[in-house]
């Protein structure tokens, strides 16, 4: 690709409190351009939402739970243009909703890769939850929602796939938060293809590893909180998440000519 040799991306190691920097930075933003922010945050929650409502007539409701982690994995790719508005809002460049609704970038086929990279880490999640609920429920059929969650706490089974799913999906969610950490604004920010972006962005972990952790905790606890509200609070934590991600990316990453 061409300038892409002629740059090296150079991984800082950052202090243990500069992911709630992020978090600032990323308000900072919201407050610069609320409506379009939180218009991004309710496409966001709507979709959502008619997901949720497509299980449920489906009669699908245990399978929230499984969808509402699927999503966690695919968000950084579904976030591009809250990357793009914090992009802008940094260069000095006017910020417009057809801005952050339709990026237009040099590298679109490397974020296409990286987004099919999650879309299938999404789908191996989807997998390996069929297959554990197989493996203690045996050919049981998934059952409503409303007899779910009785028999995945009251019952000796259910604990114990909540316990190994939780470090299954455990595994697979971290492993995936290094893969795209920060690898799709890196890809907005610099001319270079979708390999070095993934691979800074799991260096940047591992040499940050404890502020990393600490991020994807705030992240997770964030996201859960908004899942628990009926997807409701994800209007605002979306979007913010979105532009802390942005500042995290330039906060890791700088340039050694």
């Amino acid at each position: 690709m061409t300038g892409a040799a002629a740059v090296e991306l150079v991984v800082r190691r950052i202090r243990p409190d500069q992911p709630w920097r992020w978090l600032e930075a990323g308000w900072a933003d919201m407050r610069i351009v609320p409506a379009i922010s939180l218009t991004y945050g309710i496409a966001f929650l709507l979709a959502s939402l008619s997901l949720v409502a497509v299980l449920l007539f489906a009669n699908l409701g245990a399978l929230v739970p499984v969808m509402a982690a699927g999503f966690l994995l695919v968000g950084p790719m579904l976030a591009v243009g809250l990357y793009e508005a914090s992009r802008r809002l940094e260069a000095g460049m006017p910020v417009q909703l057809a801005d952050v609704a339709f990026v237009s970038s040099r590298n679109i086929s490397q974020l296409a890769f990286v987004g099919a990279m999650l879309a299938a880490a999404m789908l191996i999640w989807l997998q390996v939850a069929g297959w554990l609920f197989a493996l203690f429920f045996g050919s049981v059929g998934i059952p409503p929602l409303s007899d779910f969650a009785p028999m995945l706490l009251l019952t000796q089974r259910g604990l114990a796939m909540l316990v190994i799913g939780s470090a299954v999906g455990g595994a697979i969610a971290f492993a995936v938060f290094a893969i795209s950490a920060i690898s799709v604004p890196l890809l907005l920010a610099r001319d270079i293809d979708a390999v070095t972006a993934v691979t800074t962005s799991i260096r940047a972990v591992r040499l940050n590893f404890w502020p990393m952790l600490l991020w994807a905790w705030i992240v997770a606890l964030l996201t859960a909180f908004g899942i628990a509200t009926w997807f409701l609070g994800l209007a605002v934590i979306f979007p913010l998440l979105g532009h802390a991600t942005w500042h995290a990316q330039r906060a890791l990453v700088g340039d050694d000519a």
